[in-house]
């Protein structure tokens, strides 16, 4: 096994992975503290990097998995947490993993990340695929990727990322992180997020798929009216029976009423979004 005499891991951030290293210790601690690990839990860390946030995780659980795309960090964050109880290390792209398969006794994840900016959105919705076997999730992100995801109606963020996400978490935004916390600093700042799946869903969608398709259609063109958004899909019947106002747009619209609009096209049959329906 690779022998290294520091504690620091000889790497420098590569672009490519989005890497920016946490290098601010009260930041590191305020994270830990907002995620409060316990002896028995398990959690998965994603993109660890030189394991700034691990090695107060490793001190605080039991059972700790972490999932590095970059190579050449591996053997030193192998030598690093080898004497851990429990840890294991995937070498593999987060977006491809199979999450699932960390499940052991049926006890939830609890998982944690600096996530690359660039690939921050298409993680977020892998993951949400897990929400029933995740206990909690605290991310860091871009500050805006944050915003819009804790967005309510009518605020200027608010979009399919929030929408989607609040489908199936409590989200809470919980602090902001400056540039300076980072190694490189990054050009942007950036936020804490807290995300705890519901455990029973308050609004279920009869097809998630429809759920998904109406919501990302309303946004395509954010700044048209439902009528018009909509009009290739929607009979303006259906706009009248749930009360909604075909000439608000998509921002104006709650979770609860994406919902029962997109349950209503199931039951009329109408779930397809490439099928063409006019309005009458």
């Amino acid at each position: 096994m690779a022998k290294f005499h520091n504690n620091e891991a000889p790497h420098r951030a590569r672009k490519r992975f989005g890497q920016n290293f946490l290098i601010d210790h009260g930041v590191i601690r305020e994270i830990v503290r907002a995620i409060h690990p316990r002896p028995d839990d398990c959690i998965v860390e994603i993109g660890p990097g030189k394991g700034a946030i691990t090695a107060l995780l490793a001190d605080a659980c039991h059972h700790l998995r972490v999932i590095e795309l970059d190579r050449d960090l591996v053997p030193w964050l192998k030598v690093k947490f080898e004497k851990h109880p429990d840890f294991q290390l995937f070498q593999t792209d987060a977006l491809q993993f199979d999450f699932a398969q960390l499940v052991q006794n049926n006890q939830p994840l609890r998982i944690v990340g600096n996530l690359p900016y660039n690939i921050s959105t298409p993680l977020i919705f892998h993951l949400l695929s897990y929400s029933t076997q995740v206990a909690d999730m605290h991310f860091m992100l871009q500050k805006e990727v944050v915003k819009r995801m804790a967005a309510q109606p009518g605020d200027s963020a608010y979009g399919r990322l929030g929408i989607m996400v609040q489908y199936y978490c409590a989200v809470e935004d919980l602090f902001e992180v400056p540039p300076t916390a980072f190694d490189p600093a990054p050009k942007v700042d950036s936020a804490i997020v807290r995300l705890v799946p519901h455990r029973v869903l308050p609004h279920v969608a009869h097809n998630i798929k429809t759920l998904e398709r109406l919501v990302n259609t309303a946004f395509q063109q954010r700044r048209k009216t439902l009528r018009n958004a909509l009009k290739q899909w929607v009979p303006a019947d259906i706009l009248d029976e749930l009360a909604i106002d075909a000439n608000a747009r998509a921002e104006n619209l709650s979770l609860a009423t994406f919902v029962a609009l997109s349950n209503t096209l199931d039951a009329r049959g109408l779930s397809d979004a490439d099928k063409p329906v006019t309005n009458s």
